[in-house]
């Protein structure tokens, strides 16, 4: 895994300083690559990677080019079959210097185009100089595992893995996108290709691109994809039971591949479960797995931690992690996310990978995607009950199955609750609305918005005049059905832009950490989009061709057990006695007012409320992590200058073009 940067200054002439803006781009990145760095220095382009070495250690350093040397190459990720590749490389009398996935990237580059990303089993971003032609070509892998940045403006285009390395270049102004805030407080995270800042965009998932002196085009190559309605699926239960069990197994097996330890996260959950005993299957030497506990006992799963580690009985490491230890680390975390976020969930991952790097160990494998892609989620359920309750909206009884998923809400103990039935019952009859499933959702978030300050307020309500900030869907998207559409939107914009960014790539990298994800291997992703809807989502029974494939390879009580989200406490982190002094000062109205995002007094409300109730509710909590993170990205990416620490870089091996 790595860091890469980038820059083409077209139709201007060749900066004298190339070398040392790209040595500041890396320099802010090199928590991703902290083993080697490179660069690629051409007339009017150039181009770098910091390395965090895990395959072909010795001879894996970066730029590498393919065996004619048109090609060269910067790269972040890990292509698993990169093996097999590679043997097809061979038989065609090809040539390769070394053992590593960079080459064996470039090279089929080089011999395929664009079309080569087809053939990638893998989680990627890269760039790949193309002499011949003076172009770039940058592409990032199927569902935005790794990331990948870029700018273009005043005949230049720079790209970088994170946005703090494209900050270090001068000419690129640093404003807060008003319009990217509002998506943040709505679906969580900004829709793509939008980030937090004006004129920085990623490059989507599935997605690739050229830049040239005339343009720059980018195309989609691969989307999440559903059959329609009437699906002949005909394959029985347990046979694709088996099916799935040796996909999965094999996705697991080629994660695997690393001259470097390979450990996993283990929660208690199911997914990580299924995991660590396919991890056992294919290799049962001692296995290093790692989690995290909470005082707080609503969010914490060590029981289950404990059952699976006794089982499996692995090498475990697990730490108790506190809210005092998640306020002093948040602003650290808003560092490494780059976005703001609405729960405090980040964290706690940012310190267990810390936890992992301290073991000497560089890989983890982990269970996210089959929630999204096997329907585990609670929003999936809830969506299916409102479905039926909407076709009797007058019904006494419909609307108690909510219960069932949320026990622990006061409103839903009182069968008779008006409060829950107005909570629940939003927009219960529009069932025809293309994002029904998550109307809800995205409407209790919105409700943050009113903390806005009046000249965003404005602002928002101008650029929403006569639209709607929705998300753009496939063409075919209601030719699915319900629960097809929920899960689209939930692994293209949840998933893809906050789970895997702000709570995966970006707090595990900031401790130079490789996070790999079985259930996000693309064979079983569309293996699970062609299920029928109950190989899923059985009544009520979350991921049911999982938990079948599961019985005999974890302990029965995992199987068995509910599902619990994982999440970290809000409001009994931010205001406790032994409070950080930067909360205080980024909620004091001073700040607020100076900062200009937020209405000081509404915010001071907010927080002498949390202060005087013992219940807070999840909206005023989101509303707190919102505020703070929101202003802690403002402090330190809009008004602090971004310094890069040009003696963190190794020696970097640079590669002149005029010199080939």
């Amino acid at each position: 895994m790595c860091g890469i940067a980038g820059i083409f200054n077209y139709n201007s002439p060749t900066e004298p300083s190339m070398e040392l803006s790209i040595r500041k781009m890396l320099s802010v990145i090199r928590h991703r690559g902290p083993d080697e760095s490179g660069m690629y220095l051409g007339n009017n382009i150039g181009m770098g990677s910091v390395r965090l070495s895990i395959i072909d250690i010795q001879a894996g350093q970066q730029p590498i080019s393919d065996e004619s040397e048109n090609y060269w190459i910067v790269y972040n990720g890990e292509i698993f079959n990169y093996k097999e590749l590679r043997t097809d490389i061979e038989k065609k009398g090809i040539r390769l210097k070394t053992q590593c996935d960079t080459e064996v990237v470039v090279q089929l580059y080089a011999m395929y185009g664009a079309k080569c990303l087809h053939q990638l089993n893998g989680q990627f971003s890269f760039c790949i100089w193309d002499k011949k032609n003076n172009e770039f070509f940058l592409a990032r892998d199927r569902v935005g595992i790794r990331p990948l940045f870029y700018w273009n403006q005043h005949n230049s285009f720079a790209f970088c893995s994170e946005i703090k390395g494209l900050f270090t270049l001068g000419g690129i102004d640093r404003t807060i996108s008003i319009e990217s805030l509002a998506q943040v407080f709505t679906y969580w995270t900004t829709l793509s290709p939008n980030t937090p800042f004006e004129n920085v965009y990623e490059l989507p998932p599935g997605h690739c691109m050229t830049v040239n002196e005339q343009k720059i085009e980018i195309y989609k190559y691969w989307s999440v994809d559903f059959p329609v309605k009437q699906n002949n699926y005909t394959s029985s239960l347990s046979n694709s039971t088996e099916e799935f069990n040796d996909l999965l197994k094999d996705a697991v097996r080629i994660r695997l591949r690393a001259d470097v330890p390979v450990a996993a996260y283990l929660s208690g959950g199911l997914d990580s479960s299924v995991t660590t005993s396919l991890i056992k299957e294919i290799n049962p030497e001692i296995l290093n797995t790692f989690s995290i506990g909470f005082k707080e006992r609503e969010f914490d799963e060590t029981s289950y931690q404990q059952e699976a580690v006794k089982y499996f009985n692995t090498n475990h490491t697990a730490f108790e992690c506190t809210s005092d230890e998640i306020a002093e680390q948040f602003l650290n975390t808003i560092w490494h996310t780059e976005f703001p976020v609405l729960r405090t969930s980040p964290t706690p991952m940012l310190m267990l990978s810390k936890k992992v790097r301290e073991r000497n160990i560089k890989v983890v494998i982990t269970g996210e995607g089959a929630d999204e892609f096997l329907a585990g989620y609670d929003i999936f359920k809830e969506s299916k009950i409102r479905h039926f309750w909407a076709k009797e909206p007058n019904s006494k009884i419909r609307h108690k199955l909510l219960s069932r998923l949320y026990p622990y809400l006061p409103m839903l103990k009182d069968s008779n609750s008006i409060a829950s039935k107005m909570f629940f019952g939003y927009k219960l009859t529009d069932t025809g609305n293309p994002f029904y499933s998550h109307l809800l959702r995205w409407h209790n978030t919105s409700r943050i918005k009113n903390f806005f300050s009046d000249d965003i307020i404005n602002n928002i309500n101008k650029q929403n005049s006569g639209t709607t900030l929705y998300p753009q869907l496939p063409e075919n998207f209601m030719s699915w059905g319900e629960l097809a559409r929920s899960q689209f939107l939930e692994s293209t914009i949840f998933m893809s832009g906050y789970l895997l960014s702000s709570q995966g790539d970006r707090v595990a990298m900031a401790n130079s950490v490789e996070t790999r994800y079985p259930f996000l291997d693309y064979r079983v992703i569309e293996f699970c989009n062609q299920l029928p809807d109950n190989f899923k989502l059985n009544c009520l029974q979350e991921k049911f061709l999982l938990k079948k494939m599961s019985i005999g390879k974890i302990p029965s009580s995992i199987t068995k057990r509910s599902k619990q989200p994982y999440r970290a406490p809000i409001a009994s982190t931010f205001f406790s006695t032994k409070q950080p002094a930067y909360i205080s000062e980024m909620f004091s109205f001073t700040c607020l007012q100076s900062y200009g995002l937020f209405n000081p007094t509404k915010v001071t409300t907010l927080i002498k409320k949390i202060n005087q109730q013992k219940n807070v509710s999840e909206v005023d909590q989101m509303a707190i992590a919102g505020i703070l993170s929101t202003q802690l990205l403002y402090m330190m990416f809009i008004r602090n200058p971004i310094i890069p620490d040009m003696g963190n870089l190794n020696d970097p091996k640079i590669v002149i073009e005029s010199a080939i």
